[in-house]
């Protein structure tokens, strides 16, 4: 939704429980607007019981778990910096760590190590004030081995910082961003992947060369943000499409033409590209799953589908109106299997089969007053997928057919503007921006 940002002239780390909400932000591409806002129709719940909700945590873009023996802990991040919630009681999470970074803006998709208790927590350009051309970036590596007691172990300055992501078992990092810094080729629409080795936590080394350019048919564009699935492979998502990267073991390169080494510096592409999905124009593909089948949780998704691999994504876009908004997307893997994605050209451009798309534009449970309608994070567990629609709430889809993404449920208070859920335990936790972290329960 559209957001005033939070100024802070100073940083200050506190281990304190005080859960006071911050200010919000414009997300990636969106414009600045005051921070009130016209509210349409009142609240809509189907099939979807608010088991708790946490205010003191406003201002939530992300949300990651950790396990501590049988302790289990939710790490929030967003435009307070980080805060830990112990989860004893799975509907009442209570707040037990503080991480203050007032003024941190957006902290989109949150990695975490959960073997080494490591928090990787990006600093956009847009942070404390800054812009997208000339703001600082970077990543702070957090210690979460005390969840109450979290701390930097280092900050290492990025040439992008909107999102970064564990790749090779979190041994390096992959960050993207927003627009191109000044300093950066004119030619580039957007910030490609800088690799940061953390092998080392306390010394991270940021590689000068970045990887995934020319993405966009041919033209290095924006990375927005990198998910690794159950195989190892490391899906890239941004403006011009999606596409996955081996960052270990051996492998084919349907690019070169030969069988090498796969690293995280020097990655073999897979398969994916460009998404062919007419129901909104940007293309800016924001993130994505793709389900492998080694896992029942995921397994469930081709069930339906005989037709091969298909990689779930959202497209996100603001337009006037929810009808062009941005929506999610599931395609067809085939036919990208021989480096189709990176030979793409304006002149012949390459891309995937759409099979099915789905807008929560004009369905039940809709707010036809607000146009704050994009799709934006989701999460997968067996045959449903639930995703966030800012303003329009949470959305549970059966995905047993991919052709026909059906609503089977939906979660939108008057107030809300979800980013991102994840299902954990049987739950369903939101980061709201507005309303904290709510607690859900599926009940159909």
């Amino acid at each position: 939704m559209l957001r005033s940002c939070l100024v802070a002239t100073t940083v200050a780390i506190t281990l304190i429980a005080t859960g006071l909400p911050a200010a919000a932000c414009g997300e990636d591409d969106k414009p600045a607007a005051p921070a009130a806002r016209t509210k349409g129709a009142p609240g809509a719940v189907k099939n979807v019981e608010a088991v708790g909700n946490v205010p003191g945590a406003a201002g939530a873009i992300s949300i990651a778990f950790l396990q501590y023996g049988r302790r289990d802990v939710m790490v929030v991040s967003g435009e307070f910096g980080m805060k830990s919630y112990d989860l004893a009681n799975p509907a009442a999470p209570k707040l037990i760590g503080e991480l203050s970074l007032p003024g941190l803006w957006e902290t989109e998709d949150t990695e975490v190590d959960a073997g080494r208790k490591l928090v990787f927590l990006s600093r956009d350009p847009r942070a404390f004030a800054g812009n997208t051309h000339t703001g600082e970036s970077g990543i702070y590596v957090v210690d979460v081995s005390r969840p109450d007691k979290p701390t930097i172990l280092n900050y290492v300055k990025v040439p992008a910082g909107h999102t970064t992501s564990c790749v090779d078992n979190c041994r390096y990092l992959w960050t993207g961003g927003p627009a191109k810094a000044d300093n950066q080729p004119a030619d580039w629409g957007g910030r490609p992947i800088w690799v940061t080795d953390v092998r080392d936590p306390r010394h991270p080394k940021v590689f000068p060369n970045p990887i995934e350019l020319a993405r966009n048919d041919g033209k290095t564009d924006y990375v927005h943000d990198v998910q690794v699935d159950d195989n190892g492979v490391a899906w890239v998502s941004g403006r011009g499409g999606v596409r996955g990267y081996w960052t270990n073991g051996i492998h084919r390169d349907p690019v070169q033409g030969k069988i090498r080494r796969a690293t995280a510096l020097d990655p073999v592409p897979y398969a994916g590209g460009g998404v062919d999905e007419t129901a909104a124009p940007s293309k800016f593909m924001h993130n994505s799953f793709h389900p492998t089948g080694r896992r029942a949780a995921d397994g469930a998704d081709l069930a339906n589908w005989r037709a091969g691999d298909l990689v779930y994504a959202t497209e996100e876009s603001f337009l006037d109106g929810c009808a062009g908004d941005g929506v999610l997307t599931i395609s067809s893997l085939q036919g990208s299997y021989n480096g189709e994605g990176w030979r793409s050209t304006p002149e012949k451009p390459f891309r995937m089969k759409s099979v099915g798309t789905w807008s929560v534009a004009g369905q039940e449970g809709s707010d036809p007053a607000s146009d704050d309608c994009s799709a934006h994070y989701f999460d997968v567990q067996g045959k449903v997928l639930v995703q966030s629609f800012y303003s329009q709430g949470t959305r549970f889809l059966d995905v047993s057919d991919p052709t026909n993404p059906t609503q089977i449920a939906y979660f939108r208070p008057a107030d809300a503007s979800a980013w991102a859920p994840y299902w954990h335990r049987g739950y369903v936790y939101v980061a709201d921006n507005a309303r904290g972290i709510d607690v859900l329960k599926l009940t159909a």
